[in-house]
C-alpha cells in the first residue's frame, strides 16, 4: 500500500514537471516569435531627386506645316519643240542653272531677219539725211522749190521710223531667242517634268515643271487668339525665337524666328496665321510637311523642378513620394505648371530640396520605411 502511494506521488511530481517544462519552452518560443518583427524592420532602399529652383523656359507649341518662299510654274514664252533637259527631275538647281532649251532655230532665223532689216533701213536713213542736208543747202540759194525741200525731210522721218521700229523688232526677236532657254530665276528643287524631250510647247501648252525654294522655309501655324496677348507681349520684348521639329525626330530640332503675324483673326476658328522662317541648308524639311513649332515667350526664375518619371496619378491628380520625417515615404500632391524636357515644374506642393523618390514607385506606400540611396542626384535635364 505505502509503495502504491509513492509510486502515484512520482507519477504526479513527474507529470507536473513535464508540464511545467513544456510551459516555459512554449513562452520561450512565442516570445521570440513576438521579438522577431521588431528587431528586423526592413526599409526600402529607393533612388531620390532633390527638388532645385531653375530658369523655366516657357513655351506655346503648335502643329505646323512647312511652306516654301517662293515656287513658281516653269512656262514657256515662245513656241518650239523641247530639244533638251539638262536637269533632272528632282534635282536640286542653282539660280541660272539651264533647266530647259526649245529648239532655238526659228528664233535664230527671226533674229537675222530682224537684224537684216535693221541695215537695210539704217542705210536707207543715211540716204534720206545726206538728201536732205543737200536739200537745206538747195533751198538757200534757191535751186530747189519749198515742196521739192519737204519731201526730202519726210523721207528721212519716214526712215527715222522705220529704223525704230526695225530696232524694236530685233530686241524682240533677241528676247525670243534668251526664252528657248529656261533658266532657274533662284535655286530650289525642280518637281516632276511634264513636257517630253521633242514636245511641242507654247504659252498655251501649260507649264513644264515646277520649282521651289527649300532654303530658307516658312512654318505655318495658328495661334489661338487667347494667346495672341503672349505672343505681342514677346514680340514687343524683342525676337520671338522658335524651336521647329518633326515628329519623328523629336530631339532633332531646327532654331528660327517668328516672321510674320496676320492682321485678322478667322471668325470661325478663333485662331490667326503666324509664319516662323527657318535654314533648311540640306533640304530635309519640304513644302506641305507636318512638324511641331515652339515659341519661347518668356524665361521664368526660379522655378521649382521636379523629375516627371516621379509623378504618380490618383483620382486627386498628381502625386510624388518624399522622403519625409522618420525617413518614411510621404505622399504630396501636387500643382504643376509646364514641361521641360525631363522636368516639370511645380506651382504648388513641394519645396526646394525635398527628396523626391523617383524608383521602386511600385513599392511603397504613404508611410512605409524607406532607405535613401547615396550618390543623391539634383533635378536637372
Amino acid at each position: 500500500m505505502r509503495l502504491l502511494k509513492w509510486t502515484l506521488v512520482s507519477l504526479a511530481v513527474l507529470a507536473l514537471a513535464t508540464f511545467a517544462g513544456v510551459r516555459i519552452a512554449g513562452d520561450r518560443l512565442g516570445g521570440a516569435k513576438a521579438a522577431a518583427p521588431a528587431a528586423g524592420v526592413f526599409s526600402m532602399p529607393v533612388p531620390v531627386v532633390a527638388v532645385t529652383k531653375q530658369t523655366l523656359p516657357i513655351y506655346l507649341s503648335y502643329p505646323g506645316r512647312i511652306e516654301a518662299i517662293r515656287g513658281v510654274s516653269l512656262q514657256p514664252r515662245i513656241s518650239g519643240y523641247i530639244d533638251s533637259q539638262p536637269a533632272v527631275d528632282g534635282a536640286d538647281v542653282k539660280s541660272g542653272d539651264l533647266l530647259y532649251r526649245i529648239d532655238p532655230r526659228d528664233m535664230q532665223a527671226a533674229l537675222d531677219q530682224a537684224r537684216a532689216q535693221t541695215q537695210r533701213d539704217n542705210a536707207s536713213l543715211e540716204y534720206a539725211q545726206a538728201n536732205f542736208s543737200r536739200g537745206q543747202e538747195l533751198l538757200k540759194s534757191g535751186n530747189v522749190t519749198k515742196d521739192s525741200f519737204d519731201q526730202r525731210s519726210s523721207t528721212m522721218r519716214v526712215a527715222e521710223a522705220a529704223l525704230a521700229l526695225d530696232q524694236a523688232a530685233l530686241e524682240a526677236a533677241t528676247l525670243n531667242l534668251s526664252y528657248a532657254e529656261i533658266r532657274a530665276p533662284f535655286s530650289g528643287r525642280l518637281g516632276r517634268n511634264l513636257a517630253a524631250k521633242g514636245a511641242l510647247v507654247g504659252p498655251a501648252t501649260g507649264a513644264l515643271n515646277t520649282l521651289v525654294q527649300l532654303d530658307p522655309v516658312y512654318v505655318t501655324f495658328n495661334p489661338s487668339e487667347s494667346e495672341l496677348t503672349e505672343i505681342e507681349r514677346a514680340r514687343a520684348s524683342g525676337t520671338v525665337e522658335a524651336e521647329v521639329s518633326t515628329p519623328g525626330e523629336s530631339s532633332i530640332t531646327r532654331k528660327g524666328k517668328l516672321s510674320f503675324l496676320d492682321n485678322v483673326i478667322d471668325r470661325s476658328t478663333g485662331t490667326i496665321i503666324a509664319r516662323v522662317t527657318i535654314e533648311n541648308h540640306d533640304f530635309a524639311l519640304l513644302p506641305g510637311q507636318y512638324v511641331r513649332v515652339r515659341l519661347l515667350i518668356r524665361n521664368e526664375p526660379d522655378a521649382l523642378m521636379a523629375p516627371v518619371a516621379a509623378l504618380g496619378s490618383n483620382q486627386m491628380g498628381k502625386y510624388v513620394y518624399v522622403v519625409g520625417q522618420g525617413d518614411k515615404a510621404e505622399m504630396r500632391p501636387l500643382e504643376l505648371g509646364p514641361n521641360d524636357g525631363p522636368l516639370v515644374s511645380v506651382k504648388k506642393g513641394l519645396s526646394e530640396g525635398d527628396r523626391v523618390i523617383v524608383g521602386n514607385l511600385q513599392k511603397i506606400g504613404p508611410g512605409s520605411p524607406v532607405q535613401a540611396l547615396p550618390g543623391e542626384k539634383k533635378a536637372g535635364p
